[in-house]
C-alpha cells in the first residue's frame, strides 16, 4: 500500500473512506493526532456506543501490542466499527530503543495481513525509521502518511485559515509577526489565534499591536538553533542568530536564561552519554521533543564537558553583570554583555 500525502488523506477522510490500517508518524504532532482524532470521529455513526468500541494502548507498556490486536479482532458492541488507537510506537534507528520491537513482527504481519473487517487499527509513531523491517511492514500494509513540519508559505496559510474559520480578519504583515513569534509549533499557535480572535471581538481585526500585547516571544524560548550553533564554534552564524533574536524583541535577561539552561541540559545529556545511559531515557530527562533530538545529541555528541562547564560559568557571570550595569547599563549595555559572552563561546575561552 503506497504511502500517501497529508492532502491525499485529508480528501479520503473527508469522502469517508476508512481504511482498516493506519500509520501516522513525522514531526508535525498537532496534525498528526488530529488526523487520528478525525478518523476515529469519523468511523463511528450517531447511533454508535462509543464507549465500548474505542480503545487506546501505548507501547511504552511491554506486551501492549498483543492487547492491542486482540481487541482488533473483536467483534464491535452495538456499533459498525470498533477502533484501537496505538500511541507510543517508535521503530529507531537502534533496535534497543524501539517499543514496537522486532519479536512481535510475525503476529503484526499476520494481522495486518487479514485485518479485521470490523476494526480500524491507527498506529501513532514518534518514530518510525524507515530502513528498519518492521516499519516497512507498517508502511506496505497500512495507509500510512508522515507529518512534516509546516514552513513558509504552508504556515501562513494554515494560520490564516484558522483565523477565517474564527470570522476574524489579520494583514498579511501582522500575520507574519505573529508566525516570527510563535514558529512553527501548531499547537502553540491554534492557542495564540483562539486567543487573539477573543480579544479582538467585537470588530474582529487582529493587528500587530495588538500581537505585540498578548502574544509573549516564545519561539526564542524554545529555539535550539543559537545554542547549536554556539556548540558548534560556529561564530558567523551564532552572532547573526543572536542579532535577530534581539532584534525581534527578545529581553537579554531571558535570552540568557535560555542559553544557560541548553548548556546545562547539554552537561546533564554528556554526562549520561558518558555513562552509557539509553537515549529514551537521556531525552526524557532533559525533556526533549522527538523533533528536537537529532539537533541537540549532534551537539551533546561534540561538546566536550569541561567547555559546557565553562560555558555556564560565564553565563552566571554575565548575569551578573547585567544586573550590576558592568561595562554599561540600559539595553544597550546588556546586549554587548550578551554579543561578549556568545564571542567567548564560539572562541572557545574556559575563562
Amino acid at each position: 500500500m503506497p504511502e500517501i500525502s497529508k492532502e491525499s488523506l485529508r480528501e479520503k477522510i473527508r469522502r469517508r473512506e476508512i481504511a482498516p490500517a493506519y500509520a501516522l508518524y513525522g514531526a508535525e504532532l498537532y496534525l498528526r493526532d488530529l488526523a487520528a482524532k478525525t478518523i476515529a470521529n469519523l468511523s463511528f455513526s450517531g447511533a454508535d456506543m462509543r464507549d465500548f468500541n474505542e480503545d487506546e494502548f501505548c507501547l511504552d507498556t511491554p506486551g501492549n501490542l498483543t492487547s492491542a490486536l486482540a481487541a482488533a479482532n473483536q467483534l464491535p458492541m452495538m456499533a459498525s466499527r470498533r477502533v484501537i488507537r496505538i500511541t507510543g510506537v517508535r521503530v529507531a534507528a537502534a533496535a534497543q530503543r524501539d517499543t514496537l520491537k522486532e519479536e512481535f513482527e510475525e503476529p503484526l504481519a499476520a494481522y495486518l495481513a487479514n485485518p479485521s473487517p470490523h476494526s480500524v487499527i491507527i498506529f501513532i509513531a514518534d518514530e518510525l525509521n524507515g530502513n528498519r523491517r518492521i516499519a516497512k511492514l507498517l508502511k506496505n500494509h497500512c495507509v500510512a502518511v508522515e507529518f512534516e513540519r509546516l514552513q513558509g508559505q504552508e504556515l501562513l496559510r494554515w494560520a490564516r485559515n484558522k483565523f477565517d474559520d474564527l470570522g476574524t480578519r489579520i494583514d498579511d504583515a501582522a500575520l507574519r509577526h505573529l508566525v516570527s513569534l510563535v514558529g512553527d509549533d501548531l499547537c502553540r499557535m491554534d492557542n495564540e489565534i483562539v486567543k487573539l480572535s477573543t480579544a479582538a471581538m467585537p470588530e474582529n481585526v487582529v493587528s500587530s499591536r495588538l500581537i505585540d500585547e498578548l502574544v509573549p516571544y516564545s519561539r526564542v524560548l524554545s529555539n535550539f538553533d543559537l545554542t547549536d550553533h554556539l556548540a558548534a564554534g560556529r561564530r558567523r552564524e551564532a552572532l547573526t542568530a543572536l542579532r535577530k533574536i534581539l532584534d525581534d524583541g527578545a529581553e537579554p535577561i531571558a535570552l540568557l536564561g535560555l542559553i544557560a539552561y541548553n548548556f546545562r541540559r547539554l552537561l546533564m545529556a554528556k554526562v549520561m552519554m558518558a555513562a552509557g545511559t539509553p537515549r529514551a531515557d537521556v531525552a526524557r530527562a532533559v525533556k526533549l521533543r522527538y523533533s528536537d533530538q537529532e539537533p541537540f545529541f549532534a551537539a551533546a555528541r561534540r561538546a566536550e564537558i569541561l567547555d559546557l562547564v565553562a560555558v555556564i560559568k560565564r553565563t552566571a557571570e554575565t548575569d551578573l553583570a547585567i544586573k550590576t550595569s558592568i561595562g554599561g547599563g540600559g539595553p544597550q549595555g546588556s546586549r554587548l554583555q550578551i554579543e561578549m559572552l556568545v564571542s567567548s563561546i564560539v572562541n572557545g575561552e574556559r575563562g
